[in-house]
């Protein structure tokens, strides 16, 4: 292996940039951030936060990847696939336990343990990586892969136990929190539901456009399906029933404004949306109604750099978001009012 892992020290936003990026976004009718700290100076190509927002993982441009604590604004590890040089990590996820972490370059993959800092395994990627997702207790990863299939890749002793096929590229993948179902989208229009146990289809829907997002419900009763230009599905996984849609403008979706990223609560009554324009929303789904949104601020205001979120997530409060934007800053969000 030649896997680097380092301890790093404390980093927090100073507290004029941060007034600095509150009068930024102020500027916008949406929300602005109630504290922000920067992660990257140059910005990310990846990024992943805990179910529980308490733990965050990054991949940057400038330094590799490396591993936070939200709750004392501390990089715990420095991460990188190799000792000599610092790795591009395009792929990031954290297990549902928080006790292990995925990064994922183009050519490898690597499992960390979160409470040690030390890597895990090292593998040979089975194609090029474009989203993935880990297991409980992190016995495996559901990959997307350029090659038009997802695998269920054995993570601890290595190899592909199943393989879900596409018509196109695997752009984003689920699984649920007991690990027994999968959810895969692609660039052939398809969303498809899988059995992780027998690798048996169970249910898919059909979109006009790229599926650009899926995502399940801690559950795994509910499913997101989002498509480039088309539509926000909402539906149920037991049955494959369409709930609705999630209201999107039109204009957006011509200019080519989708979910970036998407995350459920944990009772199933709220859906927390980032898009690539700088925005969170926080959705109400028994009405599929906005109940209020998120402006990301741009390190600067007045040069055109686009600020995609890359992750978000519910806090352990009520009320409490956290979100990753791509400019290199994790964002704490809060409600002027509990939703109800």
């Amino acid at each position: 292996m030649h896997i680097s892992s380092s301890r790093a020290v404390r980093s927090l936003l100073t507290t004029p940039l941060i007034a600095l990026l509150s009068f930024i976004s102020g500027c916008d009718s949406a929300q602005a951030p109630n504290q922000s700290l920067e992660v990257a100076v140059k910005g990310l190509y990846s990024a992943a936060l805990s179910d529980d927002g308490t733990l965050a993982v990054v991949g940057s441009i400038t330094h590799g990847g490396s591993f936070w604590r939200l709750e004392t604004n501390e990089r715990l590890y420095n991460w990188n696939h190799s000792g000599e040089e610092t790795s591009t990590i395009v792929v990031s996820d954290i297990s549902p336990d928080n006790n292990f972490a995925l990064t994922a370059d183009p050519a490898t993959l690597v499992l960390w343990d979160t409470k040690t800092g030390e890597g895990l395994r090292y593998w040979t990627a089975p194609g090029e990586i474009l989203s993935a997702k880990l297991s409980p207790n992190a016995r495996t990863a559901l990959l997307g892969l350029s090659d038009h299939s997802a695998v269920l890749f054995d993570i601890q002793r290595g190899g592909v136990i199943h393989t879900f096929k596409h018509g196109n590229r695997v752009r984003s993948v689920d699984l649920s929190r007991n690990g027994r179902l999968a959810l895969t989208g692609s660039e052939d229009g398809t969303s498809i539901l899988w059995d992780v146990a027998s690798g048996k289809e169970l249910a898919r829907h059909k979109f006009d456009a790229e599926v650009k997002l899926v995502k399940l419900s801690p559950d795994g009763s509910l499913a997101l399906s989002m498509s480039k230009f088309d539509r926000a599905l909402l539906w149920r996984t037991r049955s494959g029933e369409a709930l609705g849609e999630i209201p999107l403008g039109s204009e957006r979706l011509k200019r080519g404004i989708s979910f970036s990223t998407a995350n459920f609560s944990r009772d199933n009554r709220l859906l927390l949306t980032g898009r690539p324009d700088q925005v969170v929303q926080l959705w109400d789904l028994a009405s599929l109604t906005e109940i209020t949104r998120w402006k990301m601020p741009k390190r600067s205001a007045w040069k055109p750099t686009s600020t995609a979120v890359l992750a978000v997530s519910f806090g352990e409060n009520e009320g409490e978001y956290n979100a990753i934007a791509s400019n290199g800053f994790i964002h704490q969000l809060k409600l002027a009012e509990t939703p109800p």
